[in-house]
């Protein structure tokens, strides 16, 4: 009996083509390369991250939305599935739907504490809910505990009690 090679990874080498083609600025074209591709392999995760990348950088949120959600379902790497959730929850934003951005970006900030871009986005989120005093409070302290900025720094202790006091505050 022939043991065939397994071609489950066939799909890596021409992934990372296509996806340094569109660091390359052909964005167009790594879209119907991307499509044929996922069309060959419908069930990993990374291509379907990709496609949904891809569709994003295009403007095409609502196309990019299905990629998003089947590449994280599939299973994505830890460092992709971030970036996966990063771009779901600011599709959703975009879409004008930010109750389901900032549950999306909550998850991934439970996941990836030390991804501090969630804060942002979650802002950003709760910004579009009304929630000002707590999106510029979470943004505040993303700032102060991320900067270097000689300003920033010598100035932390009073944005961080400027930041507490939007705590209590009512938007």
């Amino acid at each position: 009996m022939q043991i065939l090679p397994s071609p489950i990874h066939d799909w890596k080498p021409e992934l990372a083509a296509i996806v340094g083609a569109r660091h390359g600025g052909q964005v167009d074209h790594v879209l119907d390369l991307l499509v044929k591709l996922d069309a060959r392999f419908p069930n990993i995760a990374e291509i379907a991250y990709q496609l949904a990348w891809t569709h994003d950088v295009l403007g095409h949120e609502r196309e990019a939305l299905p990629h998003y959600e089947r590449a994280i379902a599939l299973g994505l790497p830890s460092n992709e599935l971030a970036g996966a959730l990063i771009g779901l929850g600011s599709t959703w934003r975009t879409l004008g739907q930010p109750a389901r951005a900032a549950e999306v970006l909550r998850s991934g900030r439970a996941q990836f504490p030390d991804h501090r871009e969630f804060e942002v986005f979650l802002a950003l989120a709760l910004h579009d809910l009304g929630e000002h005093a707590e999106a510029l409070q979470l943004a505040l302290t993303t700032l102060i505990e991320t900067s270097e900025d000689p300003g920033i720094t010598s100035y932390q202790r009073a944005i961080r009690f400027q930041a507490g006091k939007l705590g209590n505050a009512k938007a």
